[in-house]
């Protein structure tokens, strides 16, 4: 067999391959290569073989943004085509300062104090002390007398941000090839401020602002831009003179940043002052009296360093859509970049919606930690995205909307083979939670898969023979109380249609003018013999029970529920309390399929808290019950819905 023709990568058959290849040499026709000194060599060249053709490989996965896996090369490849990694995100919290007594007034007394930027407060989260810091000064919006002393009153809350206040500085000198890189891995890019200071120039200089496309820049534009490097730092870079202004010999560049823990700073709280203060003339002020510090929101919305899956998936996207949002694909990679707390986002397209509302693009968001984004967050995205919106589409960012999926799971097992039924049903949790974890799942668009579920509670133990597992879909109705309203809540996925009815359940609420708890169900349209009609449509009621379950019809017209397209519409009702916390009523069906979609913005999670997680002696397979009787008698399981009038 000619050499040339190689190509294992496995050591037993490139050492096979080497014999074959000396055997159709008539020298060596007869040799026998197990017994002889010469298998030595025969070793050695199929090792150097094996590990040149091991490197080889490994140099041209790390030549391809798919298969890299060594961040710095994964990195390396997304700059390439004009994508930056996001760095660590600070967690933020807001707070507010009480007055600061500056002293009597007189003609010296200072016009503000000017917080300085650096450590400002120290928070608390699970026994850990946190460092909170700003990157910029904040300067009082007023001092004002109050019987002959003056205070200085802070109005607007301060954002603080978790981690450690540095400055780096650097000198420039054109003779030399230099590069600016800050030595501090995590860093929140976010948070770096850039001064570059000429001979001209006093203080720290002129402030350079960060960019990160070089759209709108001409020669005399003062930006610079980040990337990161090696070891998760970052280097800073100026114009040449083309584009971004250049910068001049021996001017002095000074670096400002906050190195954050990233995630785990989310929660800290109850803040005490550490921060330090400057008068209008420049010198540092001392107050006289404890700053009070009071918490307007926990910390939140830490995030660690973008991985690589998220690189790998994102690079390309961004450079599709040369900074232009023009597709949904476009709004999702733009969406990560300027908003970086983004878990999961959903564009959609007017001509989508239903009705359709053209030159309209509607957008729902998942933050990190988090379930909804703020009105401002909403507004700064908003802005952002003008930049690179084409003209004439009107942006509309909307609230989450999480369609929860459920099961109500029966697992038969040996006991036997089992050591604990509590235990088996501790690994079982906690396989699925595993899962729930996934981001098939917990993301716009992801799918609940039957089959895997199933498949996984089996293997969690050999223990295991079978399991009967139903699924269920519910969202979550947020009532107004004590005022009319309609309500519609769209599932994204057909509803099983039980000619019987029960197949919306609900918690219980009241409604104004009856005191006894209701819950929301339905009857399917039904044709004069009786039958389902075909339209899929059916009727909502609102059902009262009583001690004795005995059931009264409050409202017989309350809506309707559209089966096929899984909506569910309540008619103008008064609620004015719900048996769940937070004015939430649940509202649960059983889809017609079991392989659940988030369809279009529902943000799919698998919420297994919720689940109902039941361990079943198999009788049968422990040998007690070897005919059957007793295990269709007190062990069967339905693999049907309940006819139940109450979600529990």
């Amino acid at each position: 067999m000619p050499f040339t023709q190689f190509t294992s990568l496995d050591f037993d058959e490139i050492k096979a391959q080497i014999k074959d290849f000396l055997r159709a040499n008539s020298n060596f026709s007869d040799f026998d290569f197990e017994g002889s000194n010469f298998s030595v060599l025969i070793d050695t060249l199929a090792y150097n073989t094996y590990i040149n053709a091991f490197n080889a490989n490994l140099v041209v996965n790390e030549s391809y943004l798919d298969s890299a896996t060594v961040r710095e090369n994964v990195v390396s490849l997304a700059r390439n085509i004009g994508y930056v990694p996001r760095s660590k995100t600070a967690a933020t919290a807001t707070i507010r300062l009480g007055d600061i007594n500056v002293g009597t007034t007189n003609d010296s007394t200072t016009k503000f104090l000017k917080l300085r930027a650096g450590l400002v407060c120290v928070g608390n989260s699970e026994n850990t002390t946190y460092r909170f810091s700003i990157p910029d000064d904040v300067t009082s919006t007023r001092v004002r007398d109050i019987g002959g002393t003056s205070f200085a009153q802070f109005d607007n809350p301060i954002t603080v941000h978790e981690g450690t206040f540095l400055s780096r500085t650097y000198r420039v000198d054109t003779s030399k090839k230099q590069r600016y890189i800050i030595d501090s891995p995590g860093i929140d890019s976010s948070t770096l401020r850039v001064f570059v200071s000429s001979i001209a120039d006093t203080g720290l200089g002129r402030n350079y602002r960060m960019i990160d496309n070089i759209l709108n820049i001409d020669k005399n534009s003062e930006i610079f831009l980040a990337q990161e490097v090696q070891d998760e730092k970052y280097e800073i870079l100026f114009g040449d003179g083309f584009f971004g202004r250049k910068l001049e010999n021996a001017s002095v560049i000074t670096a400002r940043y906050i190195v954050t823990d990233g995630e785990t700073g989310n929660g800290a709280s109850n803040f005490s002052f550490q921060g330090s203060f400057t008068k209008s003339d420049g010198t540092l002020f001392t107050p006289s009296d404890t700053v009070n510090v009071t918490t307007v929101t926990n910390a939140s919305n830490g995030a660690d360093v973008e991985d690589l899956s998220s690189i790998k998936y994102f690079a390309p996207r961004l450079y599709s859509a040369q900074y232009r949002a023009v597709t949904p694909r476009d709004y999702e990679a733009i969406i990560q970049t300027i908003f970086p707390r983004t878990e999961s986002v959903a564009v959609i397209g007017g001509e989508e919606l239903d009705p359709p509302q053209f030159g309209k693009v509607q957008i729902s968001i998942k933050p990190k930690n988090g379930t909804f984004v703020s009105d401002f967050d909403k507004s700064q995205i908003k802005n952002k995205l003008k930049n690179y919106a084409i003209a004439g589409i009107n942006s509309e960012i909307v609230d989450l909307k999480v369609l929860y999926v459920e099961i109500d799971s029966s697992i038969y097992y040996n006991p036997s083979q089992v050591s604990s039924d509590i235990t088996l049903r501790s690994q079982i949790i906690s396989a699925l939670n595993q899962y729930a974890n996934n981001v098939e799942i917990n993301k716009f668009g992801g799918r609940f898969k039957y089959s895997k579920v199933s498949t996984l509670i089996d293997r969690v133990d050999n223990g295991i023979t079978s399991n009967i597992t139903k699924v269920i879909i519910r969202r979550d109705l947020k009532a107004l109380l004590n005022q009319f309203g309609q309500y519609e809540l769209c599932f994204g996925n057909r509803i099983n249609i039980n000619p019987a009815g029960y197949n919306i359940k609900s918690t219980g609420f009241t409604i104004e003018g009856f005191t006894e708890t209701a819950y929301i169900t339905d009857v399917p349209n039904k044709n004069l013999s009786g039958n389902l009609d075909g339209s899929n449509m059916g009727t909502l009621s609102v059902i009262s029970k009583n001690n004795r379950n005995e059931q009264r019809v409050i409202v017989k017209d309350a809506g309707v529920v559209d089966y096929m397209k899984g909506e569910v519409i309540l008619n103008t009702i008064n609620i004015t309390s719900t048996v769940r916390q937070n004015n939430i009523i649940e509202v649960q069906a059983f889809p017609e399929s079991n392989d659940v979609v988030g369809l279009k913005d529902l943000y799919l999670n698998f919420d297994v808290s919720s689940s109902k997680i039941n361990t079943v002696t198999d009788v049968i397979a422990s040998g007690e019950d070897v005919s059957g009787v007793v295990f269709t008698r007190d062990y069967y399981t339905s693999s049907y819905s309940n006819g139940d009038l109450e979600r529990k």
